[in-house]
């Protein structure tokens, strides 16, 4: 009996003394109780590069429309035989939602489109070789008879630059440049 009462006093004089250290550095070491930093999530923005290749691969076809709303891309894509065409939101962080399909459109309507030699990324890799920023808008155009597709960047100044590339040779011309966004109330659709 005498000899535990010697050890427990002993154990009681480590743990007062060396204990809370001991309990320290024990915990510290203890993997299950370390809590490590987790680094904070960066939020990366969708290219319109990456917005058009997300939409693709959710969608095959050709890009009829590209424009970024916030950090959201809406992107209008034609089936290849151009009687299909679907609606699609690509958000920041690249994930796709179908907002509509149609299966009835008129394939002849979109001939120019899908039979163009220069698709909508290359339209806008020819801007973006001519004028370095950031691409906001791609759009077919052919309302005025004559196709092209029209590129909007955003300059590293914070101006806007409006291109129209030619769908067969990949020209780009310049078409319009000002020094603030595209808020002007113009429909794009």
């Amino acid at each position: 009996m005498k000899r535990t009462r010697y050890v427990s006093a002993a154990t009681a004089v480590v743990l007062m003394t060396g204990g809370p250290v001991a309990v320290a550095t024990a915990a510290a070491a203890d993997p299950v109780r370390t809590v490590t930093a987790a680094p904070a999530a960066l939020r990366v923005d969708a290219t319109a590069e990456s917005a058009s290749a997300a939409a693709l691969k959710h969608y095959p076809g050709v890009i009829e429309s590209l424009d970024k709303d916030g950090t959201v891309w809406h992107v209008d894509v034609i089936s290849k035989d151009g009687k299909g065409h679907a609606e699609l939101q690509v958000s920041a962080s690249g994930s796709v939602t179908e907002q509509n399909r149609d299966t009835n459109e008129n394939a002849a309507e979109n001939k120019a489109l899908v039979s163009a030699k220069v698709t909508a990324q290359q339209a806008m890799k020819a801007a973006l070789a001519a004028h370095p920023g950031q691409v906001t808008t791609v759009e077919w155009d052919d309302d005025d008879g004559t196709a092209s597709w029209h590129v909007e960047i955003k300059g590293k100044d914070g101006k806007t630059w409006d291109a129209q590339v030619n769908p067969a040779t990949g020209k780009v011309t310049q078409s319009d440049s000002d020094g603030d966004s595209d808020d002007d109330g113009d429909d794009n659709n």
